[in-house]
């Protein structure tokens, strides 16, 4: 198995069901999903004209990648395996802040009413410069949406939330977010990422750090620990090594852990660098 260790920071190149197995009850403070379709890795997934999904026009392809190829009931099995798995792992005080489109975010929102994961937030993210429908027959996908949950249940509401910080926190970017007022359910967050960003290549769904970087805002904590079970590129573990939190991912693809894996590399020389000057 290929991983990089190095401080503060844990990626492997591994299936992350096999990689959480390992890990103890209440770890993380913090996790970050951004699930491929097909989760499941151990099985070889096909979508043609033989498989629909109604309500969405035919055949429906977000990318060509084999991973994201998945049936209906398939993608159901798969995202409440990996979220059972994340509920044993999260800390009573911790956050699961999950990414999903109108594919699959049904899905995820009924497996957390299963699993009894508690639903703090759902929040939109409304991409400014979204990529036009170029058919002509639908309307443009302008957002997505991320679920912030916690396990604590009704009686257990300890999740941790950093208020005063979202509360001051401003961007020139975000037309929906002024100094001084309470962080809203929607984030004007535009969807270009820096030269920085695809230095070391590019993931076909890779957010820009400033979506991560805000959910740390609300609900990071220094010094404690984040896990990323679907690294990709490796941004949301850039995002919670530069907070000051420890970062564990897995991602099981050689090529994305590459890339992942040259990004923290970079960003570790960075802060090594900022030390010495």
């Amino acid at each position: 198995m290929k991983q990089f260790e190095k401080k503060n920071i844990h990626l492997f190149c591994e299936d992350m069901y096999e990689g959480i197995s390992r890990m103890d009850d209440d770890t993380f403070d913090l996790i970050i999903v951004d699930p491929p379709y097909g989760a499941s890795s151990r099985n070889s997934w096909t979508y043609d004209t033989a498989n629909h999904l109604k309500g969405f026009g035919g055949d429906w392809k977000l990318t060509s990648e084999m991973w994201d190829l998945l049936s209906q009931n398939d993608s159901f099995s798969s995202t409440y395996r990996w979220l059972s798995e994340l509920k044993r792992v999260v800390k009573l005080e911790g956050s699961i802040w999950i990414h999903s489109t109108y594919h699959n975010s049904g899905f995820v929102n009924v497996c957390c009413q299963l699993l009894g994961l508690e639903i703090i937030n759902e929040v939109v993210w409304y991409k400014r410069n979204s990529f036009p429908n170029l058919s002509g027959r639908r309307l443009t996908a302008s957002h997505e949406t991320i679920l912030w949950v916690h396990k604590g249940g009704e009686k257990n509401r300890k999740y941790i939330f950093n208020y005063e910080s979202a509360k001051s926190f401003s961007s020139p970017t975000d037309n929906m977010k002024e100094g001084g007022k309470q962080m809203r359910t929607v984030w004007d967050i535009p969807n270009n990422k820096s030269k920085e960003e695809l230095k070391y290549g590019t993931h076909p769904t890779q957010k820009p750090l400033r979506i991560s970087e805000r959910i740390l805002l609300v609900s990071g904590v220094h010094g404690g620990k984040l896990l990323v079970p679907f690294a990709g590129s490796g941004s949301e573990m850039v995002s919670g090594y530069q907070y000051g939190m420890d970062v564990y991912g897995f991602e099981i693809d050689e090529n994305y852990f590459h890339i992942a894996e040259q990004r923290l590399q970079n960003v570790c020389q960075q802060k090594e660098t900022d030390l010495f000057r």
